[in-house]
């Protein structure tokens, strides 16, 4: 690990003056369940760390009568025991239990979910973050890809979008908010998620010299996450599922199905959401909705197998949302 400068500040205003205006001058510090792999294997070389633990008004979790605000340092374990989201956001629960590590729900924290790097092996293995050749072509496509992309993988990236978050806050309509020292901005949670053209870019619209503060979810939506995964170990996903349902009694008014871990963002499946559109939904209408899913999917030489499993998850969700309450 590379020598770096490390600051705890005290407020968010002191925080947001010690970034700088490239990636590579400083990082944010929240539970470190990524960034300090990623520099013990010298993928990030920091000259300085932010700790932003300490900053109050970063935490907390709170519900008005429309919505639900969460503090970008909530850890993973807070979030899933929330009465507030248990009662109204049980895909975000659900996807915040698919981190099936009680140490890593401790410590890592919402924000940093979001703001996680790929893991993709060769990013990992200091091939880059788009994994090229001397030759400039990417390593993914004739190399090991059975967890790589399926959707969104024509290049020039193949990697999957990491966040176990990410898909349901999609899926319900969140807002993610990001301060600098210029002000703050909001970025919906659909816009926060980006395909990097070069290595040098990063998977979201987060800019180095801004700290993501909170996100605010909508409620009143029927939701639901389900995911597959090879084992219930800590492991990321094979594909997952979110899914927010607005209805009008028993028919689907809108619907949102959104796929995690099958592409380099959170994957909408709009195809879905308006085959789903004044349906009721039935066992028969959520396998025809997961069909409409996946029917652009283009699965790599080794991952062939996320078609169907995806298709599952978004059929499981559809059904555990369609029986639950607003």
């Amino acid at each position: 690990m590379h020598a770096f400068e490390y600051a705890s500040p005290a407020t968010l205003q002191d925080a947001l003056k010690m970034l700088g205006q490239q990636w590579g001058q400083a990082d944010v510090l929240a539970g470190g369940t990524d960034l300090l792999s990623l520099m013990k294997d010298e993928v990030h070389k920091p000259r300085r760390v932010v700790n932003i633990k300490g900053i109050k008004e970063l935490g907390g979790i709170q519900a008005s009568g429309t919505s639900v605000r969460i503090g970008a340092t909530v850890t993973l374990d807070e979030l899933a025991e929330s009465p507030v989201i248990r009662k109204s956001l049980p895909a975000l629960r659900t996807a915040a239990l698919g981190v099936t590590s009680p140490q890593i729900r401790n410590m890592g924290t919402v924000g940093g979910d979001l703001c996680q790097r790929p893991r993709c092996w060769y990013f990992r293995g200091g091939h880059g973050l788009l994994a090229r050749g001397k030759d400039g072509q990417s390593l993914v496509p004739n190399g090991e890809n059975k967890y790589h992309a399926i959707l969104g993988n024509r290049g020039p990236a193949y990697f999957v979008s990491p966040s176990s978050l990410g898909p349901a806050l999609v899926a319900l309509g969140a807002t993610i908010k990001l301060a600098s020292t210029m002000g703050t901005r909001e970025v919906e949670a659909a816009r926060f998620f980006v395909t990097p053209a070069s290595d040098s870019q990063r998977e979201t619209a987060l800019m180095p010299y801004e700290i993501l503060t909170e996100i605010v979810v909508p409620v009143g939506m029927r939701n639901a996450t389900y995911e597959v995964r090879q084992k219930q170990a800590l492991d990321w996903p094979l594909a997952t599922a979110s899914v927010a349902l607005k209805m009008k009694g028993t028919v689907v008014e809108s619907a949102r199905v959104v796929l995690g871990h099958v592409a380099p963002t959170p994957w909408p499946a709009t195809q879905a959401d308006q085959m789903l559109a004044g349906k009721t939904i039935s066992a028969e209408i959520a396998e025809q909705a997961a069909k409409a899913a996946l029917a652009d999917a283009t699965p790599l030489s080794q991952n062939a197998y996320k078609v169907q499993l995806a298709r599952v998850a978004v059929k499981r969700a559809l059904l555990e949302a369609a029986k639950g309450r607003a």
